[in-house]
């Protein structure tokens, strides 16, 4: 159970970054499809040329939403750095998605508009958003190392409660115990023992 009590909490803010990463790539998605979509239809350019185009212009879409909202917690002293880690893997997941569809399109030759959808923004889009989502967080935003910010206060900013730290920073659900005062007597209490049992229990092993 204190293991249990241990890991939940990390496995929580990894759930929540999840879901947030989600959110922000499904807004990309669809910036993604729709352009390409438009590009292929309306403007009839050829199907790697339209997938390079729509997914520079998701990536942009997915940078803001990723910095200010998913990652707005971690440091943002090093934002230049960021942001070239930041488009250089997003450049990695851009070629293993159109490499999908180039391998399709024309290796396989599924040249429908519905296999170029499909080969696109499924496979590969299966593929390049797991990689990115690794990329980004181990990388670029760096969430849990000493360029972010504490694990802790991010916890606090989503409404939970950090855990106590100890002198050396281990966390600990005690409370220390402070030497109270006994209302009665006159006797002070030091570590839960009465100073006058205490000197009797000397007494004691002296005889």
């Amino acid at each position: 159970m204190g293991k249990w009590r241990t890991v939940r909490p990390g496995l929580e803010r990894l759930l929540r970054e999840l879901a947030k990463f989600g959110a922000v790539g499904a807004l990309g998605f669809l910036v993604n499809v729709a352009i390409f979509n438009l590009c292929i239809h309306t403007f009839q350019l050829a199907p790697i040329r339209s997938g390079v185009i729509s997914q520079v212009v998701a990536i942009g879409t997915n940078y803001l939403g990723n910095r200010y909202w998913t990652y707005r917690h971690i440091d943002k002293s090093r934002i230049h750095r960021e942001t070239v880690l930041f488009f250089l893997f997003s450049g990695v997941g851009l070629v293993l998605e159109n490499g999908i569809l180039a391998l399709s399109h024309y290796g396989f030759g599924y040249t429908s508009p519905l296999a170029d959808n499909i080969a696109k923004n499924v496979i590969g889009l299966a593929i390049g958003t797991a990689f990115r989502f690794w990329a980004y967080r181990t990388w670029v935003f760096r969430v849990g190392t000493k360029s972010g910010t504490d694990p802790d206060a991010d916890a606090e900013a989503d409404g939970e409660p950090s855990p106590r730290l100890r002198p050396g920073g281990a966390p600990s659900d005690r409370v220390p115990v402070e030497p109270a005062a006994s209302a009665g007597g006159g006797r002070i209490e030091i570590g839960g023992l009465a100073a006058e049992e205490q000197r009797e229990d000397r007494r004691q092993l002296l005889k």
